[in-house]
């Protein structure tokens, strides 16, 4: 698979590094990949520039918070027009249960990451905005027992 981004053995390692710590200060993460702090700071400019780094935020512990309930709905579409895709993707945005959402492929349209804080919440959730959103057809849910991984999106050497 081609790369679509030009990117040195050096981007390459401040990209595991950001992925792994993102509050490492430019000091401590020129240390890690083996260059200077003013360098190492223009590298990772051009990175964000460029759109690799998208940007940087915390990762909350959810239980903690009171958000006990992850569950993936696997929701088909009655029309898959581009304007009824983009329709139901939009509104996916408007759902603050849905933290991820993706369009896929095969027997089902989208597939959506949510968060609740319980059980009712989150059935609620799925009758009253959900199952009953425009254009929807079926929706299929799945309880998370436990989480058995948590790495970055991307992996990295």
């Amino acid at each position: 698979m081609p790369l679509k981004a030009d990117l040195d053995a050096i981007d390459w390692k401040i990209l595991h590094e950001l992925q792994n710590e993102g509050r490492v200060t430019n000091v401590e993460l020129s240390r890690r990949v083996g260059i200077s702090a003013p360098p190492c700071l223009r590298r990772v400019k051009r990175l964000e520039d460029s759109g690799i780094i998208r940007g940087y935020r915390a990762l909350l512990n959810a239980p903690a918070l009171g958000m006990d309930v992850v569950a993936f709905c696997i929701v088909g579409l009655h029309h898959h027009a581009e304007t009824e895709l983009k329709a139901f993707a939009d509104r996916t945005r408007l759902w603050p249960i849905v933290r991820q959402a993706w369009m896929v492929s095969g027997d089902s349209d989208f597939m959506l990451h949510c968060v609740a804080s319980d059980l009712t919440t989150f059935q609620n959730f799925v009758i009253e905005d959900l199952a009953s959103a425009p254009n929807v057809d079926t929706v299929r849910t799945a309880l998370t027992i436990r989480q058995v991984k948590d790495e970055g999106l991307v992996a990295i050497g």
